[in-house]
Order: structure tokens, then sequence, then C-alpha cells
């Protein structure tokens, strides 16, 4: 028999999932849960977004934060690129 959760355990699960990014694999390791319980949580929550709006406006969110946190990640990996760059031509003028 499956193990109840309750819903502020689903949500934080679902938020994990679209707003910051994480796996499903570490989401099961750490959380204990099966990847079908994340999915079908996840598709639960797309429905609900769809009749209300507070919830699409929550989901909107989760996914603005996702899509700036990916953005954020590849910036910091091009300015270490450049700073790296930079300082191997500093080095060659010297």
């Amino acid at each position: 028999m499956p193990q109840p959760y309750d819903e502020p355990f689903k949500k934080k699960i679902v938020r994990l999932r679209l707003e910051e990014g994480r796996s499903m694999r570490s989401l099961t390791e750490e959380y204990g849960v099966s990847k079908s319980s994340v999915v079908k949580w996840c598709n639960e929550f797309r429905e609900e977004c769809q009749s209300n709006p507070e919830s699409q406006k929550d989901y909107d969110t989760m996914e603005a934060m996702l899509k700036l946190k990916k953005e954020n990640e590849e910036l910091r990996k091009e300015n270490l690129f450049l700073k790296k760059a930079a300082a191997f031509f500093a080095k060659e003028i010297d």
C-alpha cells in the first residue's frame, strides 16, 4: 500500500522539481519517494494550474525562476572563462 503524503510535502517536491530544477534521482534519493509519485504530483499541479489562476501564477513563477537560475549559471561559466582568458593574455603581454 502506498505511503500517504500530505499536500505541503507534495508541493515542496513539485517546487523543488519545477523551480529549482532538481533531478528525479536526487529527489527520490533524498526524500524516499518514487519517481512515479513525483511525476504524478507534477502532472496534478499542472492540471490544477489550468483551472486555478492562483496556481497558474505559482507555476509561471516557478518556471521563470528555473529559467533565470539556468541563465545565471551559464553567465557565471562565461564570466569565469573570460576571467581566465584575460589572465592568460595579460600574462602573455608581460
